[in-house]
This record gives structure tokens, C-alpha cells and sequence, in this order.
């Protein structure tokens, strides 16, 4: 349980630090704003429910991708293909700044 506590401890503090910088600041937003938008074409154009949309749109893009939702229309296919490259490139510049926040927070305590 300590150790949860500590990793926990530096996440916040790396969240803290990394929220001091623009670009953190303007990724953070850009993945939202990704991830509202793909909720909402998908519950537009496929037609799922606002959870299953939410859903598959951040299991798409953190690549997690479980399968167990997949589009049926042609244009949601295509859509899919250019979320994909655009939100893991979104998410692995975001979850490098926390990485490398992380990395300061742990230089800084030693």
C-alpha cells in the first residue's frame, strides 16, 4: 500500500509540474477535445450509446483497443484509421511530458 501511495504521490506532483508547461497544457486540451469529438461521431454516425462511444474512442486511442466494438459503416472505418494515427501521436506526447516530469520529481528528491 505504501508503494501505491508513493507512485500516487509522484503522479500528482508530476500532474503539478507538468501543468505549469503550455505545451503539456495544449496537449492535455488537443486529447480531450479528440476524444469528445470521436465520442460524438461515433454515437452520430455508428449510432452507439454515449458510454459506448466514450468508450471506444479512448480504448482506440490509448491503443488498448479491446475489440469487442468495432465500426460498421465504411465512413466510420476511415475515421477510425486517421483517429488512430492522430490520437496516439497526441498521447504519446502527452504521457512523455508526464514521463518526463516524473523523471524531474525523482531527480529532485535524490
Amino acid at each position: 500500500m505504501n508503494s501505491f501511495a508513493l507512485n500516487a504521490l509522484l503522479l500528482l506532483q508530476a500532474i503539478a509540474r507538468s501543468w505549469r508547461n503550455p505545451t503539456f497544457r495544449a496537449g492535455l486540451v488537443l486529447a480531450i477535445a479528440l476524444l469528445l469529438s470521436g465520442t460524438v461521431f461515433y454515437r452520430s454516425v455508428e449510432g452507439w450509446s454515449w458510454v459506448d462511444a466514450l468508450y471506444f474512442s479512448a480504448t482506440t486511442m490509448s491503443t488498448v483497443g479491446l475489440g469487442d466494438l468495432s465500426p460498421q459503416t465504411d465512413f466510420g472505418k476511415l475515421f477510425t484509421v486517421v483517429y488512430i494515427f492522430v490520437g496516439v501521436g497526441v498521447f504519446v506526447a502527452l504521457f512523455a511530458q508526464f514521463a518526463r516530469a516524473m523523471l524531474n520529481v525523482q531527480q529532485e528528491d535524490e
